[in-house]
């Protein structure tokens, strides 16, 4: 299990300084709004490649108070490893390096982590996923990917960068067609690539999902899929002959691209469609109460499915998960997080939601800047 040990903090956000000592395998935050029980998640959150949970920029994590730069570090109870992540200080020219540091020596950057340490998360921006944006299911199906794979970062990024620059190219110099040539192969590249690694993680949690299912459960299972031109290419051809596809799309399209200002096909248009399966119909059209269910089942799901893939048991961050949940609903969830025998990190305003913790767990008082244990 990859549990933290120890959590300190240094100037981030609403916490000038926290050293804190951790010992249960469910770990409550309880306090009222504002008082910086989300702020404890999004530090561990950090120790995954990207934003964390909240997708802010860095200098927004400093606190208000302090001089720009701050620190977040763990330390481990399976290895004893020292994780440490924050923002130094500024250079000659104001500028602040991201800082990442296993044991004290610097790691390059949080992908170095994943050796130690794998975090899912779910927080309350998630309860309209099914209904929201194709991005937002991109984005949170591409958090599942990284969890499995932290590589799918460094490569999703260098898509986004390339697509850019076909985009600046067909602005500027569209008839330039040895360098659309050029920057449309690397696309077919990292595109199929991305659209991979994102296929391989859905057919993963399928299984998982299908070895697991119980029609019983108040947390009912999804049906998932993929959607997209792209997702259809690797489907259904051998890597090298989709990346032939894909760049004949690319060039079939320059025109109507150009004309949109953007790229149109590719995996950044992808899509997760999500079912409820014992009901067979679209995520989407569930109560609230489904879809909020379905959620929780799908990220417990990859929780069990980040274990099996990296033999790492996962962290996992809950934001006011237990708020709306029923009394059966909230038993049997605490059960499930107990049996995936991960640390679990949870916050709610209201201590009576943690009262019926299994034992072994951990409740924590929340005041602003401070942490100690609950009567």
């Amino acid at each position: 299990m990859a549990a933290v040990a120890r959590l300190i903090l240094q100037d981030f956000r609403s916490y000038e300084a926290l050293d804190l000592t951790v010992g249960g395998q469910i770990v409550a935050l309880v306090g009222e709004n504002g008082a910086g029980k989300t702020n404890i998640l999004e530090a561990l959150s950090l120790f995954t490649p990207g934003r964390g949970l909240r997708r802010a920029d860095l200098a927004e994590m400093a606190r208000q108070e302090g001089e720009g730069a701050f620190a977040v570090s763990v330390a481990l109870a399976q290895d004893g490893a020292r994780l440490g992540v924050g923002l130094g200080p500024a250079d000659m020219e104001g500028k602040r390096a991201r800082l990442a540091r296993i044991d004290g020596v610097s790691a390059g950057s949080a992908l170095a982590f994943s050796e130690h340490l794998r975090v899912v998360w779910l927080t309350p921006d998630l309860d309209g996923l099914f209904r929201g944006a194709a991005g937002d299911r991109r984005r949170f199906l591409d958090r599942l990917v990284l969890a499995v794979d932290p590589a799918h970062a460094t490569r999703s990024n260098a898509l986004e960068r390339a697509l850019r620059s076909r985009n600046r190219i067909l602005e500027e110099s569209p008839h330039q067609t040895q360098w659309l040539d050029a920057v449309e192969r690397e696309i077919a590249e990292l595109g199929v690539a991305v659209a991979a690694a994102r296929a391989e993680t859905v057919a993963r949690l399928s299984a998982i999902i299908a070895e697991s299912r119980d029609q019983a459960s108040p947390f009912p299972h999804a049906g998932i899929a993929l959607s997209g031109e792209i997702d259809l290419l690797v489907a259904r051809h051998a890597a090298l002959d989709a990346e032939d596809g894909y760049r004949d799309l690319l060039r079939q399209g320059r025109a109507r691209d150009r004309a949109a200002g953007r790229t149109l096909t590719g995996p950044q248009t992808s899509d997760l469609e999500v079912r409820h399966g014992p009901k067979n119909i679209p995520a989407g059209q569930g109560s609230t109460g489904e879809q909020k269910a379905l959620l929780i089942g799908l990220v417990l799901a990859h929780a069990r499915l980040v274990a099996a893939m990296s033999g790492l048991k996962p962290l996992v961050l809950l934001d006011e998960i237990a708020a709306h949940l029923d009394p059966r609903r909230r038993a049997a969830l605490y059960e499930g997080l107990m049996a995936l025998g991960c640390q679990v990190w949870m916050t709610g305003a209201d201590p009576t939601l943690f009262t019926d913790l299994p034992a072994g767990s951990q409740r924590l008082a929340v005041t602003a800047g401070r942490i100690e244990d609950l009567a």
